[in-house]
Formats: C-alpha cells, sequence, structure tokens
C-alpha cells in the first residue's frame, strides 16, 4: 500500500508541475486586495489563466472591467489581461472546481481582544472544501500563527474525503507585499514555500517559479514559513521601537535623533537605520507579532520584547501631541482652539492605505482635545474614521498661513515641501522630510 501510494503522490505532483511549467494550469486567488490582486496579475501576465475569487461585488466588478483599485497595480497591465480574458473575477465559489491552484489571499487582523482572527482564512478554506478535486494546489498567503495551515485549513480541506499529501496539495507562502516599494514587488520579491509534505512543497514551489522573478526558498514545513513570515515583521517592529524610543531620549537630551542615525548607518556592518515617527500603521508591523504573542500563550511563554516594542510604538501618536503642545505654548496658544494641519494620513508615504494608520489616532487625541483639525493627502481625498468624514484641503499659501502648526505625518514625495518650508508658521516633522531645506530657526522642530 505504502508503494502504490508513493506511486500515486508522485503521479499527481508530477502532472500538475508539468501544468505549471507548460503555462497550462488555471489558478485562482481568493481575495482580491493588496496582496490577492497583484498576485493574480502576476500569474496572468506569466501566461496562466486566473479566477480571482472575492466577496466583495464592487471589487469583483471592478476587476472584470479592468479598472484598477491597488497602487502597486500598472492600470494598463490590469486593463489588458482582462481584454485579454487571462483574468476575470466572480463572488461565485463554485469556479474553484475549474482551478487547479488556488492561493488564499484574505485578511487576518486581530479581534478587540488582540487576538488573531482567522474567521476569514476559515470560511474561505471552506468554500475551496465544497468545490475541491483530485490534483489541485492550495496555498494559504495571508500571515497568521505558526500552526494555522496545518491546524486550521488541513483539516477542514479534508473535511472533503480528500487526504493531503496524497489527494491534494497544501503548502504555506507568506505575502511579502511593501506598497510603495519601487525597487520590489510581487513579481521580483524572493518567495519562502513550505508544504506539508515534500511533495507539496515542490508542487508548491514549481507555480511560484513559473510565475515569479525572484527565488522560491523552500523550508521544511509550513509551520517554519508562518513563523519566518511573523519574524520578519517581529524584527521591524523592535527595530523601530528602538530608533521610536531613541527619539524620546535624545529628545529630552537635546540631541537630534537623526544625525545620530545617519552617523551610525555609516558603519558598513552590524548595524541597520530604522527611523522613529509618529506611529506604526499598515496591515503587517502592528498587527502580526501579536499572532505570535497569543501562540506563545499555549505554550507557558511570554513574548516580552515583542509587548514592550509594541507599547513604545503604541505611545507615539500621543508623544506627537505632546510636542504639538509644547511648540504651540511657545507661541503663548493652548492646543485647544489652535488650528493645526495634518499632512498626510496615510500609514507610510507614496500609498493610499489608513489601515492602522497612526494619524487616525492623532487625529482622535487633537479632536478630544478641542483643536481645529484639517489634514492635506494627495493619496487620500477623503475618508471616514469612527462615522465621521474628512476631506483634505488644498496645499496653498493661504492654508499654511492660517494654521498655527503644521505637522507633517507623512512624507509623501508629492508633497511640494518649499511651499511648505516657507509658507507654514510653525512646523513638527515627524519624518524629517524637511532635511534637505534650509530651515529658519525657531520656526522649525523635528520629531
Amino acid at each position: 500500500m505504502s508503494t502504490l501510494t508513493t506511486v500515486k503522490l508522485s503521479s499527481l505532483a508530477s502532472r500538475l508541475i508539468e501544468k505549471f511549467n507548460k503555462r497550462e494550469a488555471v489558478i485562482g486567488v481568493v481575495g482580491l486586495g493588496y496582496v490577492g490582486l497583484p498576485l493574480a496579475v502576476e500569474k496572468s501576465k506569466a501566461g496562466f489563466n486566473v479566477i480571482g475569487f472575492d466577496v466583495q461585488k464592487n471589487k469583483v466588478d471592478m476587476v472584470n472591467q479592468g479598472i484598477n483599485y491597488i497602487g502597486d497595480v500598472v492600470d494598463d497591465d490590469l486593463r489588458r489581461i482582462v481584454q485579454d480574458q487571462k483574468l476575470k473575477a466572480t463572488n461565485d465559489f463554485s469556479f474553484i472546481h475549474e482551478v487547479d491552484a488556488v492561493a488564499i489571499c484574505v485578511p487576518t487582523p486581530l479581534d478587540i481582544y488582540q487576538q488573531p482572527d482567522t474567521s476569514y482564512v476559515e470560511s474561505s478554506t471552506r468554500e475551496i472544501a465544497k468545490y475541491i478535486r483530485p490534483g489541485m494546489l492550495i496555498v494559504l498567503e495571508s500571515t497568521t500563527y505558526p500552526g494555522t495551515t496545518e491546524e486550521l485549513v488541513k483539516p477542514i480541506l479534508e473535511q472533503s474525503g480528500l487526504k493531503c499529501g496524497v489527494d491534494f496539495f497544501l503548502a504555506y507562502s507568506p505575502e511579502r507585499v511593501d506598497p510603495g516599494n519601487k525597487q520590489f514587488n510581487t513579481k521580483n520579491t524572493p518567495k519562502v514555500v513550505g508544504g506539508v509534505t515534500k511533495d507539496c512543497t515542490k508542487v508548491a514551489a514549481s507555480m511560484y517559479r513559473a510565475v515569479l522573478e525572484g527565488e522560491v526558498h523552500e523550508v521544511s514545513s509550513p509551520a517554519v514559513a508562518e513563523m519566518e513570515k511573523i519574524y520578519e515583521n517581529t524584527f521591524r517592529h523592535i527595530n523601530i521601537a528602538l530608533a521610536n524610543e531613541m527619539a524620546i531620549l535624545c529628545q529630552k537630551m537635546g540631541i537630534d535623533v537623526w544625525e545620530v542615525i545617519d552617523a551610525a548607518k555609516t558603519k558598513p556592518y552590524g548595524f541597520m537605520p530604522f527611523y522613529p515617527g509618529p506611529g506604526l500603521g499598515g496591515h503587517c508591523i502592528p498587527i502580526d507579532p501579536f499572532y505570535l504573542t497569543w501562540k506563545a500563550r499555549e505554550y507557558n511563554y511570554h513574548t516580552r520584547l515583542i509587548e514592550l516594542a509594541g507599547e513604545i510604538n503604541n505611545s507615539m501618536p500621543q508623544f506627537v501631541i505632546d510636542k504639538m503642545a509644547s511648540i504651540l505654548n511657545e507661541q503663548q496658544k493652548a492646543l485647544k482652539g489652535s488650528k493645526v494641519l495634518l499632512i498626510g494620513v496615510a500609514y507610510k508615504k507614496d500609498v493610499d492605505d489608513i489601515r492602522e494608520s497612526p494619524v487616525l489616532k492623532i487625529i482622535e487625541i487633537l479632536e478630544t482635545k478641542g483643536a481645529i483639525m484639517q489634514y492635506h493627502d494627495p493619496y487620500i481625498p477623503h475618508f471616514q474614521y469612527k462615522g465621521k468624514n474628512y476631506e483634505s484641503v488644498s496645499l496653498n499659501e493661504e492654508v499654511l498661513l492660517a494654521s498655527d502648526l503644521t505637522v507633517i505625518t507623512t512624507d509623501h514625495s508629492s508633497i511640494n515641501w518649499n511651499l511648505l518650508s516657507q509658507k507654514a508658521q510653525w512646523i513638527l516633522d515627524t519624518r524629517n522630510a524637511l532635511k534637505d531645506i534650509e530651515m529658519e530657526k525657531g520656526k522649525y522642530f523635528r520629531l
């Protein structure tokens, strides 16, 4: 029986790998957001027929019309592959039966108790399980805690009566999307793949090698790949916290933290520059480390360093508010009633994403304290937060002169920094955006 199983497994794997190599496989992508749509586009551009699945009808309709809504996707690329019928979208999961492989790229947020919410992964997997057939590959890409693929996804899929590693292939390959990154994107960023069995790993790796230019690195299990992803973002989370703590201490000591970092990064080894800011944002760094914190409790381990870093990073919006109050006090003004202009609400430069943006917390505190807040962001013309609508104002001389304090919270490349530096009355720069501009002493402050 063991020999027969090995032959069957090898045959299924070889057949699917050959389909990938010949670009004959049909590939599905569940979740057409910041991760899923770029991946679907790259797979289509590589020559595969792709079906995108999403429960949001507006996304499905926009994709089928060739209308792009993700910054890292080239408009013309999407329009062309849709016109060529290489990519279509649907909210009908019965089309799973037509695909040879499917990647799950759905959100994995934290709930109100800071615990992983795997409901999107679970519901997507249950839909796939209804239509799974022998010889299919399923890859989870959503960031999650170690064990999710084997402890949650695998049992649901096996409820179909098919056996993982024998009848279908299952792997984990973490997304590595960095919105706004001009150098590394979905296509050229190295990929990590870990399958439930060796054949699962080989099959999944062959799919990515047929699509991507970056190296595909195979690991021994899904758990290794899941932990690797969290380790990446925990590394950044902790080092940003160190930079933020240095900024707080340097301010107390009258030392320019930005100059300190510039000096430190001249060392060609043993140092990697991270920078302070108004807090952490985005879909990864503020959230992912807490998957590990939650999972560690199962092993009676307390991740002290991760949680302390979280406390420091979460305190930065209040630190910025305190700095604003101090600057206004020098003008003999209170925060209450002062006109504050925020430059940027996106969580990082040159993206249209406000998920977990620390600027939202700054806005909330400002309004609680009675400040008159306006914002300018060329990427976020309007947004809604806690039931309130906000509209971006134009960045012009009149707005700058009318503001008691201008605070640079996101350093978008397209901002007219010369105009801002010349016309703003008082400036707090939390991003070191004006480092190359000669500033008038007494009106310019950095974090």
